[in-house]
């Protein structure tokens, strides 16, 4: 249980900071932030799974960077239903999934060596 509250709160952290790096990409507060990181996981684990079964031969053929899309994606219908949470369009809502993996790794190597 801890470790879900844990990845929880790291992806509300990784939100708020890819809302500084990536230009389009805004979270308005920590509330937001914490909401938009529970309902982007809620859409990776429902549409984005069965997108993802269903563009797996296209996954394949671009070595998995096709994932990307379908991630920023599930960012931009999180952007449509959050309050406080807004892309301005594909490309942020890209470079932000982009950034978000990036933190995704950077994250599991702290926790996995804490």
């Amino acid at each position: 249980m801890f470790g879900l509250l844990a990845h929880w709160l790291l992806s509300a952290l990784a939100l708020l900071i890819v809302s500084r790096l990536v230009p389009g990409f805004h979270v308005h507060g920590v509330a937001p932030a914490l909401i938009a990181a529970l309902v982007i996981g809620l859409l990776n684990a429902t549409v984005g799974l069965f997108l993802k079964i269903i563009t797996f031969p296209l996954t394949i053929l671009t070595l998995g960077l096709f994932l990307l899309v379908i991630n920023g994606a599930m960012i931009l219908i999180a952007a449509s239903v959050v309050p406080g949470f807004h892309v301005y369009g594909f490309v942020p809502a890209f470079w932000g999934a982009v950034v978000l993996a990036l933190l995704g790794v950077l994250f599991r190597a702290i926790r996995k060596n804490a």
